[in-house]
């Protein structure tokens, strides 16, 4: 398949998750990659971050599909660590063509009783970092002067509301406001912007002890995989516990190509039905 060939992908969040997913969806179609991801933990965030041999793995799928990749560890919260980034890698790949602001954490908590680190945390990754993600790339898209896609990774919390996520929706719901404004803005460019918002995915971002806290009231899962699925399932419409990754690849996918050439300033949905208010119990 060749929807992209030609083309060059930046993918934030690319060590592992769906930004591994992404960042290989993308190469299987012809991309190649600027990979980018912190590698290390954060400390308000209750599960391990990516690591530098998860970057390298990614590095290994893409190459395997005989792609080039530059991987460059940096913090989304850093705009000239970044603009560095997408520099050494526009200038050893030709350009940049795709932005997948994908990186993002979550953490839990009532929002009276945030910490006010856990809140900074969130809205400085969560939404500032898309933004300073935007502002290392398109400069550079722009000045090629041949278009692109810009795909900014929200959520289904970013369309609605989650108790104990009042920090995580509120960055969520900014990305929205931020597409829809960067579409009007670069659209005289050619450059399209839309957001991509995931239901439950099969990450390390719900497959950790305090999200199954939150979700099912207790961590612990040994013997208990069977109960697992069925509490995320009755969340859903369509009888499925998650969305995989590539399920949400296969959208960023879409919005990057051709096939979306006049798709800009949408909210592309991927939740299993999580969002439909009325849903019979699944047997």
């Amino acid at each position: 398949m060749s929807r992209l060939r030609g083309k060059v992908a930046l993918i934030t969040g690319a060590a592992r998750g769906q930004g591994r997913s992404h960042a290989v969806r993308l190469a299987e179609e012809g991309a190649d990659i600027i990979a980018v991801d912190l590698c290390r933990d954060i400390d308000t965030v209750p599960f391990p971050g990516a690591t530098e041999d998860d970057l390298a793995e990614t590095v290994a799928q893409v190459e395997a599909l005989d792609r080039r990749v530059v991987a460059r560890q940096a913090d989304v919260r850093d705009l000239s660590a970044l603009t560095r980034a997408v520099g050494e890698g526009a200038e050893a790949l030709g350009g940049v063509d795709i932005v997948c602001a994908n990186a993002g954490i979550a953490s839990f908590g009532s929002t009276i009783e945030l910490d006010e680190t856990v809140w900074q945390d969130m809205l400085d990754i969560n939404l500032t970092g898309v933004w300073k993600t935007v502002k290392a790339a398109v400069p550079r898209m722009i000045e090629q002067g041949r278009g692109g896609s810009v795909i900014l990774t929200s959520s289904v919390a970013g369309l609605t509301a989650f108790s104990q996520l009042a920090h995580y929706s509120a960055a969520k719901h900014g990305v929205v406001g931020l597409m829809r404004v960067l579409a009007v803005e670069l659209a005289p460019h050619r450059i399209r912007v839309n957001s991509v918002h995931p239901g439950n995915t099969h990450t390390p971002m719900i497959d950790n002890d305090a999200a199954r806290t939150l979700f099912l009231g207790d961590p612990r899962i040994e013997g208990r995989e069977d109960e697992v699925r069925r509490n995320f399932m009755a969340m859903n419409a369509l009888p499925v516990p998650w969305v995989d990754p590539v399920d949400i690849s296969n959208a960023v996918l879409h919005l990057a190509s051709d096939e979306a050439r006049y798709v800009t300033g949408t909210t592309a949905v991927v939740d299993a039905g999580l969002l439909l208010p009325f849903k019979v119990p699944h047997s």
